[in-house]
């Protein structure tokens, strides 16, 4: 990856809590071997059979991780947003890339080399016990999620994803419209359902009063309802 600085952006330690269980003398190393990049939107941050070279942070946009299907299909993973890091689990393991990384809007990333990564574990416990808490989080959300979706009925896959959007992006400012905006294609594959069998399922969720939609803007109307049927499945 090519470094390329912003001085306008903030410095890494304001983008993430993580960084501040680093030493004063830690943290100096750290901004001094951080780099930025910038991509527009749908470019690839990396590619599956990659050599992952640094840990990404997320300082502005969002980034989709995605698994490359039978038949060109992909299923959406996660979507990584402001201020989460990603891309270190291959790193950590001594493995290339599983999945792909693009950008869902224009994205700014900060990119921290894996031997700077390595050298401040090796010196701050509590930062590898971070790492070792937020892949365990992740891998117990992987399970479960692997499960729905493979186990549930289209419905019941699909408000979980609304449930889980909910929850990683939170609700706009009247406290109902999901805080990101997914095509219907995104929204399927997160779902691991075909595109029409989303957009059937979301019409239907919409005459049952249990969202409203605005273009990609989906608002919930009947949260309880909509959990009812992620967990009936």
């Amino acid at each position: 990856m090519v470094k390329r600085i912003d001085d306008n952006l903030k410095s890494i330690e304001e983008i993430s809590e993580i960084w501040k269980i680093l030493t004063p003398e830690q943290l100096l190393y750290l901004k001094q071997n951080y780099g930025v990049l910038r991509f527009k939107k749908n470019e690839m941050v990396y590619a599956e059979g990659d050599v992952p070279t640094h840990m990404l942070c997320v300082v502005k946009g969002k980034v989709k991780i995605y698994k490359r299907g039978v038949g060109n299909r992909n299923q959406i993973m996660r979507m990584v947003g402001p201020s989460e890091t990603f891309a270190y689990r291959a790193m950590f393991a001594g493995e290339n890339y599983v999945t792909c990384a693009t950008a869902f809007e224009p994205t700014i990333i900060y990119t921290i080399p894996k031997e700077v990564i390595r050298n401040l574990i090796s010196h701050n416990a509590e930062l590898a016990w971070y790492f070792i808490h937020t892949l365990s989080v992740d891998l117990g959300i992987a399970d479960s999620r692997s499960v729905s979706l493979t186990q549930k009925h289209i419905r019941g896959r699909l408000a979980e994803s609304l449930l889980f959007l909910k929850d990683s992006y939170g609700l706009e400012e009247d406290q109902a419209t999901i805080g990101i905006y997914l095509s219907r294609e995104d929204l399927a594959s997160l779902s691991n359902m075909t595109t029409s069998n989303a957009i059937r399922t979301l019409s239907s969720f919409v005459q049952e009063k249990i969202i409203t939609m605005d273009g990609r803007k989906i608002k919930i109307v009947d949260m309880e309802q909509l959990k009812r049927i992620s967990k009936i499945g």
